[in-house]
């Protein structure tokens, strides 16, 4: 059986960057790999010097992840998304672009957030435990 084609949330790809097993093996599993900008941009945002930054950007090349550009669709479902779920669920602006990248990509999230990604019915999820 073929593995799925899987979109990384940033939790995953903080928690490889921290020698997690499980998480690494959850990554070289997967065939193609790809990631939503916003988590890009998380991933930056979380670096405190421009070594971190070069640091996460050689960590995602040598990965090989490819980062999915913000479309129109993708901005458009996202705010359908925080319409419907963010007062119910708690689903942050960030994680409906995250969420909407997946559904608009047709792949499965890998995440370990769980409780804000669930209720989204036609979003595949992976769930990740550390």
């Amino acid at each position: 059986m073929e593995a799925a084609i899987v979109l990384v949330d940033t939790d995953i790809l903080i928690w490889v960057q921290r020698g997690n097993k499980k998480a690494s093996e959850l990554i070289n599993g997967s065939p193609v790999r790809n990631i939503s900008l916003y988590t890009y941009l998380e991933l930056l945002q979380g670096a405190q010097s421009k070594k971190q930054h070069e640091t996460v950007k050689n960590f995602l090349q040598e990965c090989g992840f490819e980062t999915i550009p913000l479309s129109q669709n993708i901005g458009h479902r996202a705010a359908i998304y925080l319409e419907e779920y963010s007062l119910s669920c708690g689903l942050t602006a960030g994680d409906a672009i995250i969420a909407a990248t997946a559904a608009e990509s047709a792949e499965e999230l890998a995440t370990g957030n769980a409780k804000h990604f669930k209720p989204i019915k036609e979003l595949r999820l992976k769930i990740f435990r550390p």
